[in-house]
């Protein structure tokens, strides 16, 4: 089986009310706050080292029977600039993020992370991403 590397779009940034445990690499997240600044439409956004997917993804996601992952709730807030964007973009409303908590094994499972927090894919977790909005995001192969 392939796997593949997801680089999410960089659609914003971890707000000040992250709780983050630095004494492990990658950083551990207790609580997400994710401040959107440059949203365009990608259902999967991402900022080191975290992803957050569009609820209509998270339930895709929960319903394929890929597993591990979890879908956690984030404090999600937008910047000004945001709200441009996406009125120039054509969208009319932010959707619900949730954010993908990873704990599978990149290069093992459907859904993994390797040691810099980045998400892995197989082909069958790709083949579900791509029915969705994945502008901004880099896909390439996964050699472990």
């Amino acid at each position: 089986m392939a796997f593949h590397l997801v680089r999410g779009d960089a659609a914003g940034d971890l707000g000040e009310n992250t709780s983050l445990d630095t004494s492990v690499h990658p950083p551990r997240v207790q609580h997400l706050h994710f401040v959107i600044d440059a949203w365009t439409g990608a259902d999967l956004i991402e900022r080191f080292p975290v992803v957050l997917v569009t609820e209509r993804l998270a339930e895709a996601l929960a319903a394929s029977g890929l597993g591990t992952f979890e879908l956690r709730d984030a404090e999600i807030t937008t910047e000004p600039e945001a709200e441009e964007i996406r009125d120039s973009a054509g969208i009319q409303a932010f959707p619900n993020f949730r954010w993908l908590h990873v704990t599978g094994t990149a290069g093992q499972d459907d859904l993994g992370t390797d040691a810099e927090a980045s998400l892995v894919v197989s082909d069958r977790a790709l083949a579900l991403l791509r029915q969705f909005n994945l502008d901004g995001c880099d896909i390439e192969d996964y050699a472990s």
